[in-house]
C-alpha cells in the first residue's frame, strides 16, 4: 500500500509539474509574433475609379462592411449605407471572443498610423502590425495588386472615426492554439498573384471571386471553428455556424457542389442562381452576407455560377441549413 501510494503521489507531482509548465508555456507564447515581408509595390490612391472598385468590394462581394461595423450598424450597413468601418463586431468562438478592428483612418484607434505596407502585409501574409498571426476571417491574400490597392485606397478614403475596439479576449484554449497551432494564413504556394484581372462572366474570374474576394469556400467548406482549418470537401458544406444576430439558433452551410442528390443548386439555372441574389435571406439568422452579395453585378454572379459548376461533385446530405433556438419553456 505504501508503495502504491509514494507511486500515486509522485505521478501527481510530476502532473502538477507539467501542466505548470505548460500553463508557463501558454501564456508565454500565445502573443508570438511571426514575420513576413512587406509589398512595397501596392501605394494608396487618390484617383476616383481606383476608390469606387474598392468601395465596391468593400460592400459588395468583399463584404467587409458586414464584419468592420458594430452591431447596432448593420441594419444601416444592409440597406446600402455606406458607414465607416469603425469596428467592433464580435465574432464568438469556442476559443474566445474576436472583435474586428477599427479600419478608419484615424490615428489612434484605426489605421492613421499604418503604412500601405502595413496594411498589404496584413492582407497579403495574414500578420498584423503587431506581428501576430492575424485569425483566418479573410480570405485576400491573393487579391490582384490593383484589387487591393483599390481596397485599402477606400478605407485611407474614409472619414476617420475614433472608436476603441477590445483586445481579442481569448479562453485557456484559445491562447493555447495561438501559442502553439495557428499560424498566419499566407499565400498558398505556387498561385500566382495577377497585376489585374479584368471582370468578366468566366468560371476562371468566378473562380477568383468565389475563392478570394467574397470568400465562399470559407464558409461552404467544413471547418473547425476552433483552429479554422478545413476538415471538408471543398464546397461540399457542413459547417455549423451559431448564429449572432439570433442567438441560439444555428445555419449550416449548403453543399454547392454540382451533386446531383445532395447539392444545394444542382437544378438551378444560371438565372435562377442570379435572381435568387436580388430576393431577401429567408433566416434572419443566417451568417451569409446576402444583402451586400445582392449589389453585387450580374456579370459577378454569372461568374460565381460557372465556377460552382466546374466543382467536383460530392454527395454529403448536411440535413437541416437552418437550427432554430430551443423555445424557452
Amino acid at each position: 500500500m505504501k508503495t502504491i501510494l509514494k507511486v500515486l503521489k509522485w505521478t501527481g507531482i510530476v502532473l502538477g509539474v507539467v501542466l505548470v509548465g505548460l500553463v508557463i508555456a501558454v501564456l508565454s507564447m500565445y502573443k508570438r509574433t511571426f514575420d513576413a515581408p512587406y509589398p512595397d509595390n501596392i501605394k494608396a490612391s487618390t484617383d476616383s475609379a481606383v476608390i469606387a472598385r474598392g468601395a465596391y468590394l468593400v460592400y459588395g462581394p468583399a463584404h467587409c462592411g458586414n464584419c468592420h461595423s458594430p452591431m447596432e450598424n448593420q441594419d444601416a450597413i444592409n440597406r446600402g449605407e455606406h458607414l465607416p468601418l469603425s469596428g467592433g463586431f464580435t465574432f464568438a468562438l469556442p476559443i474566445g471572443n474576436i472583435y474586428s478592428p477599427n479600419i478608419t483612418p484615424d490615428a489612434e484607434t484605426g489605421i492613421g498610423k499604418l503604412t500601405d505596407a502595413q496594411l498589404a502585409r496584413s492582407l497579403r501574409h495574414g500578420v498584423g502590425h503587431d506581428g501576430r498571426a492575424l485569425f483566418d476571417f479573410m480570405p485576400f491574400q491573393h487579391l490582384s495588386h490593383e484589387d487591393l490597392t483599390a481596397v485599402i485606397s477606400y478605407l485611407r478614403s474614409q472619414p476617420a472615426v475614433k472608436h476603441e475596439v477590445p483586445e481579442r479576449d481569448l479562453n485557456f484554449m484559445g491562447k493555447a492554439l495561438t501559442a502553439f497551432v495557428i499560424k498566419p494564413v499566407g499565400q498558398q504556394p505556387g498561385v500566382e498573384i495577377p497585376q489585374s484581372i479584368a471582370p468578366d462572366t468566366s468560371a476562371a474570374y468566378g473562380s477568383y471571386l468565389a475563392n478570394y474576394v467574397a470568400n465562399c469556400n470559407g464558409c461552404h467548406t467544413e471547418r473547425d471553428l476552433k483552429t479554422g482549418a478545413y476538415i471538408g470537401e471543398p464546397y461540399a458544406g457542413g459547417t455549423a455556424f451559431p448564429s449572432v444576430m439570433e442567438p441560439g439558433s444555428i445555419c449550416v452551410s449548403p453543399n454547392l457542389t454540382p451533386d446531383q442528390k445532395t447539392g444545394k443548386i444542382h437544378e438551378w439555372s444560371e438565372q435562377v442562381f442570379v435572381d435568387r441574389f436580388r430576393k431577401p435571406r429567408v433566416y434572419k439568422a443566417s451568417e451569409m452576407p446576402w444583402e451586400l452579395f445582392s449589389r453585387m453585378t450580374d456579370n459577378d454572379l454569372k461568374a460565381i455560377y460557372k465556377y460552382l459548376q466546374t466543382l467536383k461533385p460530392v454527395t454529403k446530405d448536411i440535413g437541416p441549413t437552418y437550427i432554430p433556438a430551443p423555445k424557452k419553456a
